[in-house]
């Protein structure tokens, strides 16, 4: 099935295009179109990527850096591009792949090419551990503030959903490491979530909750990953209606073009893959473009979550 209206366009809630897919996101604006694998169901629709057809690219990353120059490009291309950028600078037993300085480095020059409207930081999940206690989010938090002060407007935090597959990876994840994960109480997650919104605003940055309402209050506010609202007030462009992926979310309509087990973070509480062991030959797949990476290739659990 083809779809030629303009979308709000992710990429992605599933995978980490911009970090290790930006060859094959490259091939699919040459051609003008991707396939999408239904997640809920079989079969898959082709999406356009030409210019007319796209609202916004709202693109989701660790790691911008490796996709810099495609962002150049399709700047000067006149594309609009609108960024949720994920930066927690966790120990690396929780993110054996992720460059935390390296992916400051490229907020940074994304803030300049853009601005900081354009951009949410996501302080996202909140982990609580052994070795990641409420305390040391607090003064990981304000460093990282420190670090993102005049580059971003807008913080989005949430802690960890325990879906089934990601229970069995933080099992093995204690297997493995000997550190325990905790899933505190409401009332944990709203004294640290209000005391990380004070430190954010002593930045000049605004808090907002992805997902989970309990935390919203006079200080947090209900997050936007996707917003319709800014996005049309930075480029002046009709957005469609909100149209939740989950409980409790707040994201305007968009069409996402990636695909699970596909991501080489490696990140212990990731929704996006089913284990370490169930990454799917990247090379492989990228080569089968305009296709969206792994299309028509299930999770081992049989189980797709929209995220």
């Amino acid at each position: 099935m083809s779809s030629n209206r303009s979308n709000i366009i992710s990429v992605s809630r599933r995978t980490d295009i911009p970090a290790f897919h930006g060859d094959w996101f490259n091939k699919c604006i040459e051609q003008g179109k991707v396939t999408v694998p239904n997640v809920k169901a079989p079969g898959s629709r082709t999406v356009s990527l030409k210019k007319d057809d796209v609202t916004c690219f709202v693109f989701w990353s660790k790691n911008f850096t490796p996709f810099l120059s495609t962002l150049h490009a399709l700047r000067d291309e006149g594309f609009r591009s609108y960024f949720n950028y994920t930066v927690n600078r966790f120990p690396s037993e929780f993110e054996p792949e992720v460059n935390s300085s390296q992916a400051i480095g490229s907020l940074r020059a994304i803030s300049r090419m853009y601005s900081p409207a354009h951009i949410n930081w996501r302080y996202d999940p909140i982990v609580i551990s052994g070795v990641t206690s409420p305390d040391w989010h607090r003064a990981n938090f304000r460093q990282l503030c420190g670090s993102m002060q005049g580059y971003v407007e807008r913080c989005y935090i949430a802690f960890p959903v325990l879906y089934g597959k990601v229970v069995k990876n933080i099992t093995a994840f204690r297997a493995r490491t000997g550190i325990s994960i905790q899933d505190p109480d409401i009332k944990v997650k709203q004294e640290l979530a209000n005391d990380l919104s004070d430190i954010a605003t002593d930045f000049g940055i605004r808090m907002l909750s992805c997902s989970n309402d309990l935390l919203i209050n006079d200080k947090i506010g209900k997050a936007h990953c996707i917003d319709g609202a800014i996005i049309s007030s930075l480029y002046g462009k009709e957005a469609p209606g909100y149209r939740p992926s989950r409980n409790q979310c707040g994201c305007t309509a968009s069409v996402d073009i990636g695909n699970y087990d596909t991501c080489k973070h490696g990140c212990v509480y990731c929704y996006a893959n089913t284990s370490r062991t169930t990454i799917n030959n990247m090379k492989a797949q990228e080569e089968s473009s305009p296709s969206s990476p792994a299309v028509g290739v299930k999770s081992a659990t049989g189980i797709s979550v929209e995220f």
